[in-house]
């Protein structure tokens, strides 16, 4: 990705999470998809906004965004695509408690290159993947302040070296389950936090924690553009099963039920990897 294209896909994060806010702030209704999980205008809202960004600079690249394939739209992806998870933690959107992301991710031959993760409520973006600036492409990981519709504050960021007398681990605040206690029961843990949508993998990414298991049901959508920042960032997301790097596809005439994740681990050092999955 080049700079220019860095500053669209964050700004276009930025404008659906205005809109998310518009809706956040007022009384809103609340409907359930097939699987029962709550969707709301925000949803659509937001996707609608990135959907037409997407179309206007990247013509040629296909789309693979939460709400289009709930209706039934789900296109022929190929080695090339993006990810887009326009409200990650509407569960969290609806406790009012801040905790609920944008996410745009490009997928490119099964890897995440670039990700952004827009938490308007919060007031944070974090993004990363490969940049291409002068000729040269480096893998860089950066966070930013939210402010008066741009973003501010900008640094670089990195995963850090896990603490000698334990671990921070992160655990979903809405979607922890048994084999996920489980697991984390079994390490040396000097704190959890329990975090929203994909602020989980941002946090990893940024060295405010260690480790983030996810024993549970996902998405591609829900983690490509956080897993983007953490590889940025120097961490890793693997799976739970073998320990191999996460890989992403769209199978020809897939369905939504093929975009489904398998249990994955993120981590901010792979030595803490290999304690928990078998070759990592």
């Amino acid at each position: 990705m080049t700079e220019d294209q860095i500053s669209f896909l964050n700004l276009l994060a930025l404008r659906a999470g205005e809109e998310i806010l518009k809706i956040y702030a007022e009384p809103f209704e609340v409907e359930n998809k097939v699987d029962g999980s709550p969707v709301t205008k925000a949803d659509a809202a937001a996707e609608e906004i990135i959907l037409a960004g997407l179309a206007e600079k990247f013509p040629d690249i296909p789309v693979v965004a939460e709400e289009a394939v709930e209706a039934g739209k789900l296109p022929a992806a190929g080695a090339r695509y993006f990810l887009v998870d326009p409200l990650d933690g509407t569960k969290e959107f609806l406790k009012k408690n801040g905790e609920f992301t944008v996410n745009i991710a490009l997928i490119e031959d099964g890897r995440p290159v670039f990700g952004v993760v827009s938490a308007p409520a919060l007031e944070e973006i974090y993004w990363g993947g490969e940049i291409r600036d002068n000729g040269k492409t480096e893998t860089r990981a950066f966070k930013g302040t939210i402010a008066n519709g741009g973003i501010s504050d900008v640094a670089p960021i990195s995963v850090r070296t896990p603490p000698v007398d334990g671990i921070s681990v992160l655990a979903s605040r809405s979607h922890l389950s048994e084999e996920t206690s489980a697991l984390i029961s079994r390490l040396s843990v000097a704190e959890q936090l329990n975090v929203g949508s994909s602020l989980k993998l941002c946090w990893v990414a940024a060295g405010r924690a260690d480790f983030y298991p996810r024993l549970a049901p996902t998405m591609q959508w829900d983690i490509a553009a956080g897993d983007a920042v953490v590889r940025a960032a120097g961490g890793a997301v693997v799976l739970a099963s073998t320990g191999e790097d996460f890989v992403y596809r769209v199978p020809e005439n897939a369905r939504k039920d093929d975009l489904r994740n398998p249990f994955f681990l993120a981590a901010g050092c792979r030595n803490l990897l290999r304690d928990v999955a078998p070759a990592a």
